[in-house]
């Protein structure tokens, strides 16, 4: 993977904090199968870094960096307080109509990385608001009150709603031959489908800056989640 200019990913930036727009692929942290990690890029771009928060390495969207100790604490505290809102967007499977839909289900993460719904689990709390409908598809706002790793992907799955690509979860890929009427595909190729990873894309992330003021970030869709919309939009 071709290592991104770190100062292109950038949203927001004052002397304390950085929100950049985080690349698919990417892991946030050491991952010992890629050169290449969030949290090195920032601490080459500003010495101090540290990064308050984690996407999985799939996901794209707003990551929120510290430039300093203070700063780092500032945010630790409001992800601990959950006065951090995030809300996420995910193209899931089938048509759904959720409005403020909360799912309270606790999570329990196996030694193998996968989650389950099991009352052995952590807390977990997550609201659903459908964006908008498709043909089989749907758009659908996610906003996670707690941060359980794969919280989301799991709570959608067991609404019925695995998102488009997320095989671990129930989701399938989505392929434009399911969308698209008379889908002709070349004599001998492969379909592809329209996305190549868990289609989840961190939108915007709401919280406060060291002198208390509110901040709102919102990250433009990447490339290929940008990709999926417009096709999606296309054919419905």
């Amino acid at each position: 993977m071709k290592k991104p200019d770190f100062k292109s990913l950038i949203l927001f930036e004052n002397e304390d904090l950085i929100v950049i727009n985080k690349p698919p692929y990417l892991p946030t942290l050491d991952d010992r199968h890629e050169a290449q990690n969030i949290l090195h890029l920032a601490k080459a771009y500003s010495e101090g870094a540290q990064v308050c928060h984690r996407l999985d390495k799939e996901t794209s969207g707003c990551l929120v960096i510290a430039k300093n100790p203070e700063a780092y604490r500032h945010m630790a505290i409001q992800f601990e307080d959950r006065s951090v809102e995030k809300i996420y967007h995910a193209v899931v499977d089938g048509i759904h109509d959720f409005k403020q839909t909360m799912v309270d289900r606790n999570l329990y993460a196996n030694n193998k990385g996968v989650v389950k719904v099991s009352i052995d689990g952590k807390p977990a709390l997550t609201y659903f608001d459908t964006i908008r409908t498709y043909v089989r598809h749907t758009l659908v706002a996610c906003n996670p009150i707690t941060g359980r790793m794969h919280q989301i992907r799991v709570h959608l799955s067991f609404l019925g709603a695995p998102i488009c690509g997320d095989i671990l979860y129930g989701g399938k890929p989505l392929y434009l031959s399911q969308i698209k009427r008379k889908f002709n595909l070349k004599k001998g190729t492969e379909e592809e489908p329209l996305m190549q990873r868990v289609a989840l894309h961190a939108y915007a992330i709401s919280f406060r800056l060291l002198d208390e003021s509110p901040i709102t970030v919102a990250a433009p869709y990447p490339k290929d989640f940008a990709v999926l919309i417009r096709q999606l939009e296309k054919f419905s």
